[in-house]
């Protein structure tokens, strides 16, 4: 059962259509030259922007094998929604959004001191970050988050709240391949649940999450082969719930996990069957193991 836990929680990652899935992959520096990294990978120089100016900084920057990569920024003083953004030209798909930061503005280096929003495809993905306070001084930051294209671009919007909105670096990943998982949901009389399953996977460097509506009452999930290519090398937090359509919570799972322990090559598909209670506001659910690897 520790095993098959270990698998539910490492599927969830990345929760995404299955047949949505692309090989386009986009790497950008963010007011910088073109950039090849610790591990061999092309980032482009700064392109696709809207509005902003660009800063740089010669910091010693922490937490990271790619300090130069967070010495250049994208700043976007008096950015409200809509108006300053970064649009990407992409074919139709799920996509990862990976989005790198670090606080080199010693005027900022204090909590409050910058606090910004940043929206995925018109959708708010993160809320008055504020670097500081999540990273310290002249530390890397990496905020994730699922998303999907569905008319030919992908749209990262920026609005001040204090200061200015800044971002170092855009890395957009197609959607996950590997070991496939179906989950399905269902009432006690055997009819689907309607409701949006949603994920957040956390750790000390890098956080992202995503809401998948289900349907018919299920949702297809595949795994990442290598959890470390999004910094998931570190412990990390799962937490997975389903919400009906009123917003009632009908089942949760939290879990810690160090994924250099699990063996994910060995990891096979799998289904998981979940009977959940029809009552409003009930956070219980009688789960069973269906089909099993297959």
């Amino acid at each position: 059962m520790n095993k098959f836990i270990s698998l539910v929680s490492l599927l969830a990652i990345a929760v995404l259509p299955v047949a949505a899935q692309n090989p386009e992959t986009i790497r950008v520096h963010c007011g910088g030259p073109a950039y090849i990294d610790s591990t061999g990978q092309a980032w482009q120089a700064d392109k696709d922007y809207i509005g902003g100016v660009t800063m740089s900084s010669n910091a010693a920057i922490s937490g990271t094998a790619d300090p130069e990569l967070y010495r250049t920024e994208r700043d976007f003083p008096g950015a409200v929604q809509g108006t300053m953004a970064y649009k990407f030209t992409l074919p139709n798909g799920a996509y990862h959004v990976n989005l790198y930061f670090a606080e080199t503005d010693a005027a900022a280096h204090a909590v409050g001191a910058r606090l910004f929003n940043v929206g995925v495809q018109n959708e708010r993905f993160l809320t008055n970050l504020d670097i500081f306070a999540e990273a310290g001084p002249n530390a890397a930051l990496i905020k994730g988050v699922e998303t999907t294209v569905k008319d030919g671009t992908l749209v990262i919007g920026f609005t001040d709240l204090i200061s200015t909105a800044v971002i170092s670096a855009i890395e957009i990943l197609p959607g996950a391949s590997g070991p496939q998982m179906s989950l399905s949901f269902k009432y006690p009389d055997g009819t689907p649940v309607v409701g949006t399953l949603h994920y957040t996977v956390s750790s000390t460097a890098l956080t992202f999450q995503g809401n998948v509506p289900l349907a018919d009452g299920q949702a297809s999930c595949a795994l990442f082969a290598n959890p470390s290519a999004l910094g998931l090398s570190l412990e990390f937090t799962l937490n997975v719930n389903l919400t009906d359509t009123a917003g009632h919570l009908l089942w949760e799972m939290k879990l810690g996990l160090n994924p250099a322990q699990v063996n994910l090559a060995a990891v096979q598909s799998s289904n998981l069957a979940v009977t959940v209670q029809k009552q409003p506001n009930s956070a219980k659910a009688a789960s069973q193991l269906g089909g099993g690897r297959t």
